[in-house]
């Protein structure tokens, strides 16, 4: 079976979330982007991918079809691990991280959607007979700065269903006031997107400590500070997680074996796809880490990271940013009920895309 042709679609979604303006790299976020990657194979079986998009999606799309592309038409769509790592080896003098591996990671997820759709199983089951068919989810809210807002979008999240809230917050009196909203026993995590100094992000955890967090994420710039990192776990009395900027296998290892994480954070359409995620979880096992993958998208991005999680993550908590979207090319699947996501169960990602959907909010030509 030959990969006969590789093409883009970029998808913009309107969304409400009921905050102030948010900005994504310095911009103004009006829509979430997502970079889904379409495979066609002579034996007329098609996969789908994403790459990530939001904000690089033209160098992304760039690199798939003038680098990706021709090195894959034409070759087995089947040997997806030999491929992965053929591109990897030729692109390398490009750079091993940014749009490289995001095209790759688009690729890979969808040439192994094709292999689920070639076995009639699911990925999850292809990768483990034993997969789980339901995970548990967590409540990614979006920055508020306002305390009396946090709050209330942490309880409406409870409200919703969600028995886990994560803050994008940099402040002490914002997770306060959701650790007071939600209660002592609902898990609370603190994302920072790596704001501080080592000193600074120890001193923050300090004031922190008595809010029980159940990981404090990304607290040190430069994200790969892995010695700082590790000095912060180290000393602030909680689990840190950190790893949705890491991007070769290596970077990966380094942060688990320099004991700087407890919850390691692959980014799937960041960082080689389903063929890098899964070599992730073998890593972490073999370092006693916990993976908690960083999954705020809504494409095959996001559904791959169910397939994974079910076949491998146990109980991993499945991260879901808390916004509404106006619609969803893979409907109520990105959705959990009761806190908890089920596994798409038909072959490859289990579930195709809303053509309708993408026609209406795609570039589709």
């Amino acid at each position: 079976m030959k990969i006969s042709a590789i093409s883009t679609i970029l998808v913009r979604l309107p969304f409400s979330h009921d905050g102030p303006p948010l900005l994504f790299a310095g911009k103004p976020r009006n829509g979430m982007e997502m970079l889904l990657v379409r495979v066609d194979t002579d034996e007329g079986i098609t996969g789908w991918g994403e790459a990530f998009g939001p904000g690089i999606w033209p160098a992304t799309r760039a690199t798939i079809d003038t680098l990706i592309a021709p090195l894959c038409i034409g070759q087995d769509a089947a040997r997806i691990e030999d491929l992965h790592d053929d591109i990897l080896r030729k692109l390398h003098p490009l750079g091993r991280s940014g749009a490289v591996l995001f095209a790759l990671s688009g690729l890979d997820i969808a040439l192994w959607d094709i292999a689920g759709k070639r076995a009639g199983l699911s990925i999850a089951c292809l990768l483990n007979p034993s997969a789980k068919t339901v995970l548990p989810g967590y409540a990614s809210l979006l920055r508020y700065t306002d305390p009396a807002l946090v709050a209330r979008k942490a309880a409406d999240a409870l409200q919703r269903g969600y028995r886990a809230v994560k803050l994008h917050e940099i402040g002490v009196p914002q997770a306060r006031a959701a650790r007071e909203a939600i209660g002592p026993d609902v898990p609370l995590m603190l994302d920072a997107n790596c704001p501080w100094t080592v000193d600074e992000a120890l001193a923050v955890a300090g004031q922190l400590r008595t809010l029980d967090l159940f990981w404090f994420e990304e607290p040190v710039w430069p994200p790969d500070d892995v010695a700082g990192l590790a000095r912060v776990r180290a000393g602030a009395g909680m689990p840190v997680a950190a790893g949705e900027n890491a991007a070769s296998l290596q970077d990966f290892a380094q942060l688990m074996s320099s004991h700087a994480v407890d919850y390691i954070q692959p980014s799937i359409i960041k960082m080689g796809g389903i063929t890098g995620m899964r070599r992730v979880f073998e890593l972490a096992g073999a370092h006693h880490v916990a993976v908690a993958p960083h999954s705020p998208y809504f494409g095959a991005g996001f559904i791959a990271t169910l397939q994974v999680c079910a076949a491998f993550g146990g109980r991993a908590m499945i991260e879901r940013y808390y916004c509404d979207l106006e619609a969803s090319p893979f409907g109520s699947a990105i959705d959990p009920v009761n806190g908890e996501f089920r596994v798409p169960d038909g072959p490859g990602l289990g579930i195709e895309p809303d053509l309708a959907v993408l026609q209406r909010y795609g570039d589709v030509s």
